[in-house]
């Protein structure tokens, strides 16, 4: 049993949770500085992007073993179905049951965040269902676009844009241009987060056929690629700051400058195999930077 549940929570990844907390984060934040908090958007919003976060993480498992990706010469730590700890019916089944857990708290949301307006809440619907899509296919179906060399665009895209300004529009029903500076930074460093891993497992997806970024440019060129996401990042967040200058307390987030120059020091130094660390480390200075963001935003609003 005791082992059944390790195996699980090694499924789920729980680790990387905190970059799913961190888009949703982002934008409750920039609402509350705004003006517009609801605390229980803000708990089902996590709520959702946690729950897509496991259904992507499952479906990556489950996508790289029937495609060949995870085999027992990876520089990745073995999967609960290469291991043997779990089946890929298992996987599959969970997959199923967190997707319909995720779509009914998506739904939850909307009804919270929008009532029954029926454009916003078919449009936030289909968008949630793409985002389901796109966590499943990514490396699962029969043609995964994680395969193509596609997954840093959703990953961007989801993890920064959507994420973001979604969970921002649903506090406040507001759209605002800058706000998509502090996406781009959300969306530069959850994107670096993969290429993290993608630089680690560059040899074995090669072999697998997975044309991800790292494999179709070369690793000197993902280096650059890697320092380039971590740079516009920092900047499109030091840029917003200046836009909406009010006291010092909003350039709090820059005290996570010397983690991300570790991790793109780690990634440009290190063998794939020394990465896993710096895989983490990555998603944890994300957080750390939205929750000084948002923290340094509203201490500045409360004093000016």
């Amino acid at each position: 049993m005791r082992s059944k549940l390790k195996a699980w929570t090694k499924a789920l990844r729980l680790w990387s949770l905190p970059l799913a907390l961190s888009s949703t984060g982002m934008g409750s934040f920039l609402a509350a500085i705004y003006g517009e908090f609801d605390g229980l958007i803000f708990v089902l919003t996590a709520l959702t992007a946690s729950l897509l976060q496991i259904v992507s993480n499952l479906a990556n498992d489950y996508g790289d073993t029937i495609h060949g990706a995870d085999t027992r010469g990876r520089v990745a730590p073995a999967s609960v179905i290469q291991s043997g700890a779990l089946t890929l019916k298992h996987i599959k089944n969970a997959i199923t049951f967190f997707a319909i857990l995720s779509l009914l708290s998506g739904l939850l949301l909307l009804h919270r965040a929008l009532g029954w307006e029926a454009k916003c809440f078919v449009f936030f619907l289909l968008l949630g269902l793409t985002a389901i899509g796109a966590a499943i296919t990514y490396t699962a179906g029969s043609k995964p676009y994680g395969y193509m060399g596609l997954g840093d665009v959703s990953v961007f895209i989801f993890f920064g844009l959507v994420g973001v300004l979604g969970t921002f529009y649903l506090h406040t029903k507001q759209f605002v241009w800058s706000y998509l500076l502090p996406a781009f930074s959300c969306g530069c460093f959850s994107t670096a987060v993969l290429n993290v891993n993608n630089i680690r497992d560059r040899e074995t997806d090669l072999k697998a056929g997975k044309k991800s970024i790292p494999v179709r440019i070369g690793r000197k060129s993902a280096i650059l690629y890697h320092w380039f996401l971590l740079i516009v990042g920092i900047t499109t967040a030091l840029t917003f700051m200046i836009l909406h200058y009010h006291t010092p307390f909003q350039l709090l987030f820059l005290v996570v400058v010397p983690m991300l120059i570790k991790n793109g020091l780690a990634v440009t130094k290190l063998n794939p195999s020394q990465l896993n660390p710096h895989l983490k480390q990555i998603v944890l200075a994300t957080l750390i930077f939205v929750l000084l963001f948002g923290v340094g935003g509203a201490v500045s609003k409360g004093l000016s």
